[in-house]
């Protein structure tokens, strides 16, 4: 299922903190959610990492005006821009923020101690450089649902037909927490400031996300064979691709509108 990114939580209510929506100590409560605490490493003028209420200010006045995610996977570069050392950082991490108006870059890097179900999360973001370019392939909101649709069906269709409703309760417990997500509303997800449309993009993409993480993930329903579960990724992997990016354009969306 396309989780929600901790860049995607960074670029959100960093972006609603810029446009005056949120005070700097909600929007780092927000980032860190869940986990124990996020520092930033490599900012200018810090000697070691800081916090996120202070790293959010330095950036503001290194003249950061907007956040953009980045969720590239292997040959997909989705929302990278370089240079190719970043690029690389970020696709390790399977995610990245990319600000505007500065060329600065942060990713994450994930610790984790402590048996399943207490884990201790902590994260360091690392600032780098970055080149000033176009994000790749990151397409319009309007773009993005019509994709999504169109991905809604596909996903349906193929699910259908190899039988993934057969994977039992696993694959029931998982759409079960998705409708119960769904009531919640992504409104929280996206923070202040963001167009509805935008919302209602990254609903869509959660939930074309689900349907692809029930194939994955909990059993192989009718696909029993070795190339019944080749054909399955074959079909499902441009389905995910075009969740991501409406993910990406979702998240985006405060900096191209205010950029528009």
């Amino acid at each position: 299922m396309l989780s929600e990114p901790r860049s995607g939580r960074l670029a959100a209510w960093g972006n609603a903190l810029l446009a005056g929506f949120v005070s700097p100590d909600d929007a780092a409560l927000a980032i860190v959610g869940d986990d124990a605490v996020h520092r930033v490493e490599g900012l200018p003028g810090e000697a070691g990492p800081v916090g996120l209420t202070l790293a959010l200010g330095r950036l503001r006045a290194l003249g950061v005006t907007g956040y953009r995610v980045a969720l590239p996977a292997p040959g997909h570069p989705l929302g990278l821009s370089g240079p190719p050392e970043f690029n690389a950082r970020a696709l390790d991490a399977e995610e990245a923020v990319v600000a505007s108006g500065a060329t600065y870059g942060l990713v994450p890097e994930v610790y984790e101690a402590g048996p399943a179900g207490d884990l201790h999360v902590e994260v360091i973001w690392h600032c780098l450089p970055v080149r000033e370019a176009p994000p790749a392939d990151v397409p319009s909101l309007g773009e993005a649902e019509r994709e999504l649709a169109e991905a809604l069906r596909d996903a349906t269709e193929v699910l259908s037909r190899l039988d993934v409703a057969a994977s039992g309760p696993v694959a029931e417990a998982a759409i079960d927490a998705y409708r119960a997500r769904a009531e919640r509303g992504v409104g929280e997800t996206l923070a202040p400031g963001y167009p509805p449309r935008a919302v209602r993009v990254l609903e869509l993409a959660q939930r074309v996300g689900l349907l692809i993480s029930v194939a994955y993930e909990n059993g192989h329903g009718g696909a029993v064979s070795a190339s019944e579960m080749a054909a399955r990724g074959e079909a499902l992997r441009p389905v995910e691709r075009v969740a991501r990016r409406a993910q990406v354009a979702a998240y985006n969306a405060y900096v191209e509108e205010r950029e528009r």
